[in-house]
């Protein structure tokens, strides 16, 4: 069976949250012949996350906010007959942009003009002892919970790390009728009060927060800022949750009195990174900014890269939040329509200059929020060195420590001494870590640099990957010499 050539398209664009989304439609409205792909069911993100396939929402409950604005995107894409394939995974891309993706129906490949990535984040853990365990899970996991299917994380539930995340986590649990038994927030209030020039020009976003904060304190949540967690040990059907005192840097701080917390589950996160799978195996030029996430594709104002066709969009080109993502794939896609020859000079011109307005005040605030989440290097130091740093390998600190001291000085020999980042997450778990941990001793995140990217981008099988292939398919030219 001959190889199926792949099927054309103007612009392919990966991930249906708010900016891949509003990025297709503004393409489509532009003339273009777009193809929208995301893993997930549905379009929306993380943000946006739509119900389960099957799933309705029960008689008498109020969709939250969020739960709307997701309704209408939807609804917003079924009408525009934009081409959508859900439940689809990227898990190559070559060169000339042919993007191969695989899913219920198998293998199937596309040959775009123009490629756009609007992956998003993912989160980051800062690893502890314990942090394995089931029942101790990200503060996204715990949104995926809440959102798709209105279901708690646990019965008492202790919510750690950094970032408006926190506040949005407690409160839904609280929401939800379950119990939180503290929230740990690295951050200061100093730290938080210094944000606030930025979050005025959102003064909706601004109340959301106060609402939260207003809900923990009439649950009598504890509040504990700059605390982080120690450690988690199991106990009974449950754990102790030990917390500590940090300073600026996020590093325990001396003396101070330990506190510890009975739950049976622990939410935590400290950020979120963006997502670069793609645009690092299309070999992008990358920069790293810590106030933005981490490592990111460079681009210019509308999301082009230093690769030709290739577009990034949303919080994977920098953390700029959910309320900024939509205006950005827009800015995207009114860029790859000029440079495809469907958008005039003048009309492109007028149109960039409306987005990127409409782009700056929820950027602004959403810039603010990366801050707050932005990695701080003592929680990195204070890492044990028996803690797992990547679960796929079964990776330690101390692992990590030797291998740089024995001579490893960027990612990649990291990676093929000790096998951290070669597991199925690909390092999108522990990579961010790990390059924090190896930079303390190179000198600088720029100097290890981050992981190469390698295909597959996502975990497939040979069988899924070979489909109907056989071996009467492989081409032989002639019988080989006896």
């Amino acid at each position: 069976m001959a190889e199926a050539p792949p099927s054309p398209i103007d612009l392919l664009v990966i991930g249906a949250g708010p900016a891949g989304a509003r990025a297709a439609l503004c393409a489509q409205a532009c003339g273009l012949d777009v193809l929208l792909v995301d893993e997930n069911s549905d379009a929306g993100g993380q943000v946006w996350r739509p119900l389960p396939p099957g799933f309705t929402r029960a008689a008498g409950i109020r969709p939250s906010d969020e739960a709307v604005q997701g309704d209408a995107l939807r609804d917003e894409l079924s009408r525009s007959g934009i081409r959508c394939l859900f439940g689809r995974k990227v898990w190559n891309v070559g060169s000339s942009l042919r993007t191969d993706l695989i899913g219920p129906q198998g293998v199937t490949s596309w040959q775009p003009r123009a490629l756009l990535v609007a992956t998003g984040t993912t989160e980051r853990v800062v690893p502890f002892a314990g942090w394995t365990l089931p029942g101790v899970i990200g503060l996204a996991a715990a949104t995926i919970l809440l959102k798709s299917q209105n279901m708690l994380p646990g019965r008492r539930t202790v919510v750690a790390g950094s970032g408006p995340l926190l506040l949005a986590v407690a409160s839904g649990i609280l929401k939800a009728g379950g119990e939180v038994a503290a929230v740990l927030d690295l951050a200061s209030r100093a730290d938080w009060l210094q944000t606030l020039p930025s979050l005025t020009g959102r003064p909706d976003l601004l109340w959301q927060g106060v609402q939260w904060k207003a809900l923990l304190r009439k649950a009598r949540v504890p509040l504990l800022y700059r605390h982080g967690i120690a450690s988690v040990e199991a106990l009974g059907d449950g754990f102790l949750v030990h917390a500590r005192q940090v300073d600026m840097t996020g590093a325990p701080v001396a003396h101070a009195a330990p506190v510890a917390f009975e739950a049976d589950a622990v939410a935590v996160g400290h950020g979120l990174v963006p997502g670069t799978d793609v645009t690092r195996l299309l070999r992008a030029r990358h920069r790293y900014e810590a106030a933005r996430g981490g490592w990111i594709a460079e681009t210019d104002a509308q999301g082009r890269t230093s690769v030709a066709g290739l577009y990034v969009a949303g919080d994977g080109a920098g953390i700029a939040g959910a309320a900024a993502a939509g205006a950005h794939g827009e800015l995207a896609a009114v860029a790859c329509a000029h440079d495809l020859g469907r958008l005039t000079a003048e009309a492109h011109s007028r149109e960039r200059d409306r987005l990127l307005a409409q782009w700056q005040k929820p950027a602004r605030f959403g810039r603010a929020m990366a801050g707050l989440m932005a990695l701080r290097e003592g929680a990195v130091a204070s890492i044990a060195p028996d803690t797992v740093v990547c679960r796929c390998e079964d990776v330690t600190r101390a692992e990590i420590d030797a291998a740089a001291r024995d001579g490893a000085r960027d990612m990649n020999q990291l990676k093929a001494w000790t096998r951290c980042g070669m597991g199925p997450c690909q390092g999108r778990t522990c990579g961010d870590i790990a390059g924090a941990l190896l930079a303390a001793h190179a000198g600088s995140r720029e100097a290890v640099g981050c992981f190469t990217g390698r295909a597959p981008l996502r975990p497939v099988s040979l069988a899924e990957v070979a489909g109907n292939y056989t071996y009467a398919d492989i081409p032989i030219p002639k019988a080989a010499p006896l």
